[in-house]
């Protein structure tokens, strides 16, 4: 967090009434000089003019600090100079008189609006507020490093995640949600390795308070959607079936471009859990959202030939409306998938053959 400037420009006349001037030794070589200027809570003192004289009043040589509050300059003369410092505005913050330049020599001249000379010369309030500054300056960078430290963690947990290392992930995230419980991508993860454990009841508190967070706050498409998705699978797996599809639904809108795979997602899970008409609506969902997708289609067939008949004149299975043209596209977008034997072997029992101009498409 950038720190609060405090520019003190009533101070100046103070300050700077002690100057005294000095007249130049000159000489034939040339010094350097260069320094960092700081304002009283430490940040730089950015795009501003650094002036040498001999009087403190009339520049001999002019320099300009950097974004970093550096300033640098050659070619000075040898000989004593007052070094006064400027503010954007035009006026004069800081000087220091009675600094001597030498020839081949780079002297350096800081300036540090937050040393204790310079702190004293202020008033009371001026003190006061530069305290409140420094106090919330503080709090700030503590707060930056916890930050830092659950960044670091949330890395961890999510390649955990990954990896199956649900425990490890559980762990490293119970521990930073409760440092920070307000942070819902902590929650989200969480809740992955919760489900990943089988730890579902617990999976769906915690993603419920990630959405929670989320809805209540910034509401990240990103964030909501991982955490819809992830509590569609638990919610199933706990037997809350339109629970689980509305969640589906949810991480679908909040992330339109990769509705599709959200929608697979829950296929995959309706059919995992045996539920045969959610497996069935929810492969509508993702062919709609993508038609190119080859698992809605067979998943889609598989839930529908739980409910073929069989005709007892032919011993054929006589499938369900949308039965056999959900294989039938199945093998028509990946003809040499990893379903594919199953999905001929259906299409041969209903009597049919496999559409031979079906030809793969790219994925």
């Amino acid at each position: 967090m950038r720190k609060t400037r405090i520019w003190l420009a009533f101070l100046f006349a103070a300050l700077l009434a002690s100057a005294t001037p000095y007249i130049l030794a000159q000489d034939a070589a040339a010094g350097k000089i260069h320094g960092h200027a700081v304002d009283p809570v430490g940040a730089p003192i950015a795009n501003t003019k650094v002036e040498v004289s001999t009087d403190g009043k009339t520049a001999k040589y002019t320099f300009q600090t950097d974004a970093n509050g550096d300033y640098k300059g050659d070619g000075v003369a040898p000989g004593t100079y007052v070094v006064t410092l400027f503010n954007t505005e035009g006026k004069p913050i800081d000087q220091f008189p009675n600094i001597k330049v030498t020839a081949g020599t780079d002297t350096a001249q800081d300036f540090d609006l937050g040393r204790p000379e310079y702190v004293a010369k202020m008033t009371p309030e001026q003190r006061k507020q530069l305290e409140e500054v420094k106090s919330k300056n503080a709090e700030a960078n503590k707060e930056n490093a916890v930050i830092k430290n659950l960044n670091g963690d949330l890395a961890k947990a999510r390649q955990d995640n990954k990896d199956k290392n649900y425990a490890d992930a559980e762990s490293i995230m119970t521990k930073d949600t409760t440092a920070k419980p307000d942070a819902s991508v902590l929650w989200v993860e969480l809740g992955v390795a919760q489900k990943g454990l089988k730890k579902y009841d617990d999976s769906i508190t915690s993603l419920k308070k990630a959405v929670d967070l989320e809805t209540a706050g910034k509401k990240n498409p990103d964030v909501l959607a991982a955490a819809n998705d992830a509590l569609g699978e638990s919610l199933a797996m706990t037997g809350k079936y339109p629970e689980a599809a509305a969640a589906y639904d949810a991480a679908a809108t909040a992330d339109p471009k990769n509705a599709s795979m959200h929608y697979s997602n829950e296929t995959i899970i309706m059919s995992r859990t045996g539920q045969m008409d959610a497996t069935v609506a929810a492969a509508d969902k993702a062919i709609a959202a993508d038609p190119n997708k080859p698992i809605p289609y067979y998943l889609k067939g598989q839930a529908l030939i739980n409910k073929a008949s069989v005709d007892p004149k032919t011993n054929k299975i006589v499938g369900p409306p949308g039965c056999e043209e959900a294989y039938q596209k199945y093998l028509e977008l990946d003809p040499n998938g990893p379903f594919a034997a199953d999905a001929k072997n259906v299409i041969a029992e209903m009597g049919s053959t496999v559409q031979s101009s079906y030809k793969a498409k790219k994925k």
